[in-house]
């Protein structure tokens, strides 16, 4: 496996001859595109059509969910499994600084994947296949860029099923206690904003 690892880095991984132009898209992507999680998560619950806003906020419930659970999996795997990054063995090139820590699996990888995957079990297909082909390009680019490995993000994906599957088991069997808490919760803390109109009630 790890040649395999090593022999699809190679491939991947950009070198100083690489395009300025495709770098700099591979920056975005691999620091900033991941922002989209959490912006639509809230945009998602706090606005849109009256008509839509439970079925909105039930897919918003089971992505956080699946994603609290699929992030403590990866953090708990990259503990008991630690693995060094490309850069701590010495191999290919890095253009983006990142810590020395345990490289897989990916936490981004993890988020966008466990995103798209939830959007694509629960919301629409399109949006699920759109954050799908989003969450293939971070992973590229976490590997062009020299902080990962490719089978991080494959173990990202897997995790990101596994958060997926349990957020699903969960809902089957607390959803409405759970979605009747969340409620509460939000309009105890939003109540001020939702008597104003500023988001959905």
């Amino acid at each position: 496996m790890e040649q395999l690892n090593h022999l699809l880095f190679s491939w991947i991984n950009a070198t100083p001859a690489s395009p300025k132009w495709l770098l700099s898209v591979a920056f975005i992507l691999a620091n900033d595109m991941i922002l989209i999680v959490p912006a639509t998560i809230a945009a998602l619950w706090l606005w849109g059509n009256h008509q839509k806003m439970a079925f909105q906020r039930e897919v918003v419930s089971k992505t956080v969910i699946a994603l609290l659970f699929a992030m403590a999996c990866a953090k708990t795997l990259s503990v008991v499994f630690p693995h060094p990054r490309p850069f701590m063995e010495s191999f290919g090139y890095t253009f983006l600084q990142h810590s020395a820590d345990s490289s897989f699996p990916s936490d981004h990888g993890t988020a966008i994947f466990t995103f798209a995957l939830a959007f694509l079990f629960w919301h629409r297909l399109w949006s699920g296949v759109l954050f799908l082909l989003l969450g293939l390009g971070i992973a590229w680019s976490r590997v062009y860029v020299g902080v990962h490995w490719p089978l991080d993000m494959l173990g990202a994906f897997l995790v990101a099923l596994l958060g997926c599957l349990f957020s699903q088991l969960l809902w089957n069997l607390f959803g409405t206690p759970i979605s009747q808490r969340l409620e509460k919760l939000y309009h105890l803390c939003f109540a001020i904003p939702i008597r104003k109109g500023w988001v959905r009630g």
